[in-house]
């Protein structure tokens, strides 16, 4: 794909996402605790590995708000943040989490990514939003609040000593802010983070000329000017057990989010992301991090957006990016040093509002009950609990309430539409009548274990409330897979139709279902003449069965062949 062409527009696209990732990488890897540098580290080795061994063109990797949250949330109760056995936490984790998507990747588990709901990662990353605001309130409003401190706890704390408010870094701060916001709503093609950290340093360089050191104004630490070192991740048992669960939700996180916004940036470009791919490319990047002092990273929205509107055309874009990150880090590193903590603060209040999709929280809570547990549970799990659970919570929570509706398949009763000649079906409804004899009823979703007490109920519902309706046409083409216990339901229902004078019949089974039946033996006990293609065939071949005697006084006359019906009268040969 690479030409003269693609490698200038890959260039360009590389030196946008260079700069951007500047106060990005910075702010992040404060907020994860690890300290500024590493943020910057791990948007320069690990972000280039992921490149060449990912499949999207666009997606750009490297730290990322949530997950530097999740490495923040979980490593404080373990160690001191910023210490250095904290950052060495944060190497085995990098490693842990990378070896198991590796692994996931190499042994073609991509799909499993499916299995987590978008209302996961909606409800944790707003949670987790708000937990970002809740961990800057200190650098935000200059209150002195020990760093480690749950940000629950210093939210309350941060509310009950807002009188201790400092007046500049407030100033700072808000200017920060207020920067990002009017840049995202009236120049929203210039880069948001540029503007408001830039509005900061200056609000604050300003202040410091006017009151001097008495502002109280605190400082980013200057960043070593030199490439990523190299480190060593600890692998003693005690280490590699304390971390097993966390980096187990780390991985999700991470791959979900890598597979959303691959897939989403695909939608532009028109490519089809390799799942199995990206899990490599993620793996082996969180592998490297892990050896090049950077934390667990994943793919970034705002980078990969503005990569691809950049007009990146391939991989090396990204790549290109992270070679010119480590050229300014060379040679502007100490520069650093004049950002304040207060314009972090700032710029990570705009991040951590953008995590929270209001839109779609209402549209979920607007739209289906079972979503909006899932919602609820992972957001509340993600504020009260640890970030790890309400990952693993939301996805438990999620395939429990998918299985509570796949056990509770669509079941209804129709009739073929007498008023239009192709006689489509419809549900039953006022002003229209089955027939006394058949009931015919469709079946939407799998028999499978989990739902065939709940069909089996409604089946001998069916017998009681309309005992002379003994004969029973499924209309089979919504059926998608019946298993074992799903033919032994039907089997059961085939002997109680048949004792009670009527049978069981199938109209437009899957070939699937077919075969199942065929192999199991099942296909002798139905008869295969009770299975029809064509729904007239169905309807002849079942009429031809009903007692003639209650034909000739029925006024229901569903079917065409009623008309034939030798007594009936003038009158009831009408259709209604």
């Amino acid at each position: 794909m690479v030409t003269g062409t693609t490698l200038r527009a890959d260039l360009l696209a590389a030196l946008v996402g260079a700069i951007v990732v500047l106060p990005q990488g910075i702010a992040f890897g404060i907020l994860s605790g690890v300290g500024p540098e590493y943020g910057l580290y791990c948007a320069m080795v690990p972000a280039f590995v992921a490149a060449f061994f990912g499949s999207s063109w666009h997606a750009v990797s490297g730290p990322t708000n949530a997950v530097s949250l999740v490495v923040f949330a979980t490593l404080a109760p373990l160690a001191l943040p910023g210490s250095p056995q904290y950052i060495s936490h944060a190497f085995t984790l990098a490693f842990m989490s990378g070896a198991l998507m590796l692994a996931m990747g190499l042994v073609r588990a991509g799909a499993l990514v499916n299995f987590i709901s978008h209302t996961v990662v909606v409800g944790f990353t707003a949670g987790a939003g708000i937990l970002i605001i809740a961990s800057q309130l200190r650098d935000f409003f200059g209150i002195d609040i020990p760093r480690g401190t749950e940000p629950l706890l210093a939210l309350f704390q941060s509310v009950a000593r807002l009188s201790e408010t400092q007046p500049w870094t407030f100033a700072v701060a808000l200017t920060t802010l207020l920067a990002g916001i009017a840049t995202r709503r009236f120049m929203p093609r210039f880069p948001y983070m540029i503007a408001a950290i830039g509005a900061g340093c200056i609000s604050a360089a300003l202040v410091r000329a006017m009151v001097g050191e008495s502002a109280g104004l605190r400082w980013v630490n200057a960043i070593p000017a030199g490439l990523p070192p190299l480190s060593s991740p600890d692998f003693s048992p005690e280490t590699l057990r304390n971390l097993a669960g966390i980096a187990i939700a780390v991985t999700v996180l991470s791959i979900t989010e890598a597979m959303s916004i691959a897939r989403a940036v695909a939608l532009r470009s028109g490519q089809r992301i390799d799942a199995n791919q990206e899990f490599i490319g993620q793996g082996l990047s969180n592998i490297t991090a892990a050896f090049f002092s950077g934390y667990p990273s994943s793919a970034s929205f705002n980078r990969t957006g503005l990569n691809y509107d950049a007009g990146a055309r391939t991989p090396l874009a990204a790549a290109f990016a992270a070679v010119l990150l480590a050229l300014i880090v060379l040679f502007f590193a100490p520069l650093a040093g004049h950002i304040p903590m207060a314009a972090v603060a700032g710029l990570l209040f705009l991040v951590a509002w953008g995590l929270v999709d209001l839109a779609h929280m209402k549209h979920i809570v607007s739209t289906d009950r079972g979503e909006t547990a899932v919602l609820a549970v992972t957001m509340a799990a993600t504020l009260l609990l640890s970030l790890e659970i309400a990952i693993l919570a939301g996805v438990v929570l999620s395939l429990l309430v998918y299985l509570n509706q796949s056990s509770h398949p669509a079941l209804r009763s129709l009739i073929p539409d007498p008023r239009v000649p192709e006689r489509n079906m419809l549900e039953v409804e006022a002003g229209f009548h089955e027939c006394p004899q058949m009931k015919i009823l469709r079946i939407e979703g799998s028999l499978y274990f989990g739902a065939i007490e709940y069909v089996e109920d409604h089946f001998d519902e069916l017998r009681k409330a309309q005992p002379a309706q003994k004969h029973l046409l499924l209309m089979s083409k919504s059926i998608n897979t019946v298993d074992l216990a799903g033919a032994d339901l039907l089997r059961r229902e085939v002997k109680k139709r048949r004792e009670m004078g009527g049978d069981l019949y199938f109209y437009s089974l899957r070939k699937p279902v077919i075969r199942m039946f065929e192999e199991g033996g099942y296909l002798d006990e139905f008869g295969s003449d009770h299975m029809f293609r064509g729904k007239r065939e169905a309807f002849n071949r079942v009429f031809q069965r009903l007692d003639r005697s209650v034909c000739t006084t029925c006024t229901a006359r569903i079917f065409e062949e009623c008309a034939g019906v030798e007594g009936q009268t003038p009158d009831q040969r009408l259709p209604i």
